[in-house]
Parts: C-alpha cells; structure tokens; sequence
C-alpha cells in the first residue's frame, strides 16, 4: 500500500482551543498548575464528554467538505501543547461534531511550530500568541484566533474569506512607510510605484492555496476578498500586485480608514485575517477573525 502524502493538499494545522471551547481548562493550564490540569482533563465524565464547538470549528468543516467524491483535497491536523492523554477528548470531541481527524501532534506544553514543516501546513489556527508569531517568524501562514469572535452567518455550501493587505496578503514595506512618515508620503510612494508588485506578505501562499481549491469541481465553494485600509491611488498597487500573481479575489474594499467591521457584518466572513489588533477587536464583533501577528505594527 502507498503511503499517505499530503502533497497537493491544503493542510490546516489548528491547535484543540482553537477547534474547541477549552477556556476553562486553559486557565488551569496557565496558572501553571500542571497537577490540577491534569487532574481536570482525567475526570472520566470529563474525558468522554464532548467540548464545546470553538471559532474556528465551522470552517473546518467546511473546508473537510472539499472532501468528496474520493477526493482528498483539504488535510486538517490538531497541533497543540495538550498532552496525549488530552488528546483523547479533542479527538472524541470531533468525532461528536461530526469532524472527521485522523491525525494530530501533541507536545505536551512544548513549542508546536516547529511540527508545520513535516506537515506541508498551509495555515496555523491558534490561541496562543507566541506559538502563531513562533510560527509566522518561521515562514509559515499562521494567526492567533480570538475565541470571542461572532460565529460566522450559516451557509451550507460557500465559504467566504476575507484578508487585510499590507502585513498581511503583501508585506509590510508600504505601511511601515506609512507608520513612518504619515498618509501623504504613504499615498506618494504607492502612486510612485504603482506599478511595480508589492512583495508577498505571510499570507500569499494561503491565498494561493484557497485559490487551487476553488479550482475544484466541488460542491462547497470559496469566495474571497481584500478589505483594506487603502484609498485610491493606493488601492492601484494593491490590484496590480494580485494581477501579477496571477490570483482574483472575488471582492475588494478600499476603505481609507473607515472600521472594517461594519464592512466586515455585511459580507460575513467565515474567518479574517488582519495584522493590527484594533481592527481585530472589530472584526470579531463580525465573525471568526485571527491576528497575524507580525509586521510593523506588531514589533518583537
């Protein structure tokens, strides 16, 4: 028999808070009390009792629905610093949810960055801040998710996801020019080069993968869009950058400072993805939004 392979697969590596409602047991865990933690996870009626769904729970089985027909197209993996023995209700708890995993790494408190190599990750869902930016310093797409966020609107059959620009789709070159040296200078050097591609942010290859799958002969579709604080002429250099790559968002929102959340409401992401915390804040009060924690304005 062949060996399974996860080339050619979109791979989600997402850790058990973010798939599931595990703030009670997290706040045990951070106390560092590692003997109550345990004590807490070996309970029998809590062992074999099902979590609660978290944000990230229904795009993962959205994504899994790819999965049809024979095919394997999208591989989600739970990577977390649970223990094994935990691991047992995270794997019992998505099998109540109707989520089919079959494999997870678990490190038992240790840095789970490092395992996304092995795993061909496309995308890292956490909750915890220092294992995404751990991750995103690494190379690999990755945000820390706010479990607070609003469920995402139900859609059986689409699903819709929504990115920021600079430090986030591209890099962080043009907004650390703005941070710098104020919105005219910003607005002078995008017109300036508006026709030379930004470089590619931590996101790119994301975007690139969700664009294969919406490629596939599926049932379940995607639909994608740029929200961004940008205005014209920015917004010129943003499009042509995507132009250049060769990849279309379905929708583009040049919002020149207006709140992304209102915006955000009516379009209704099933997840999305900024690099600045405050349009975060707004974003969740939308749907299910992750940080990407790096660029400019978020220093080391």
């Amino acid at each position: 028999m062949m060996p399974f392979t996860l080339d050619n697969k979109l791979v989600v590596a997402i850790s058990s808070r973010a798939l599931f409602d595990f703030e009670e047991e997290n706040r045990v865990f951070e106390a560092g009390e590692a003997d109550a933690y345990m004590a807490l996870q070996l309970q029998l009626q809590r062992l074999d009792a099902s979590a609660s769904a978290g944000v990230a729970l229904p795009l993962m089985k959205k994504l899994l629905a790819f999965n049809e027909r024979g095919e394997h197209r999208v591989e989600v993996v739970i990577l977390s610093r649970n223990d094994p023995v935990s691991g047992l209700r995270v794997f019992h708890s998505a099998g109540a949810h109707g989520l089919k995993l079959e494999r997870g790494v678990f490190t038992q408190g240790r840095e789970p960055y490092r395992y996304l190599g092995p795993l061909k990750a496309n995308l890292f869902l956490s909750a915890n801040a220092a294992d995404v930016r751990a991750a995103l310093d690494a190379g690999f797409p990755a945000a820390h998710v706010y479990p607070e966020s609003v469920r995402a609107a139900e859609r059986p059959h689409e699903i819709r996801i929504a990115f920021d620009g600079d430090a986030v789709l591209f890099s962080d070159e043009a907004e650390r020019i703005y941070q710098g040296a104020g919105l005219p200078a910003f607005h002078a050097h995008e017109l300036a080069h508006s026709r030379e591609p930004l470089a590619a942010g931590p996101f790119k290859s994301f975007l690139e993968a969700l664009h294969r799958l919406q490629a596939a002969n599926a049932t379940m579709k995607i639909r994608t869009a740029l929200v961004t604080a940008r205005s014209a002429p920015a917004h010129e250099r943003a499009i042509r950058t995507l132009m250049d790559w060769n990849i279309q968002v379905d929708e583009a929102m040049f919002l020149g400072g207006l709140e992304k959340g209102p915006f955000l409401a009516a379009f209704e992401p099933d997840f999305f993805f900024d690099d600045q915390a405050g349009h975060c804040r707004s974003a969740a009060m939308a749907g299910p939004t992750g940080q990407v924690i790096s660029g400019v304005a978020n220093p080391a």
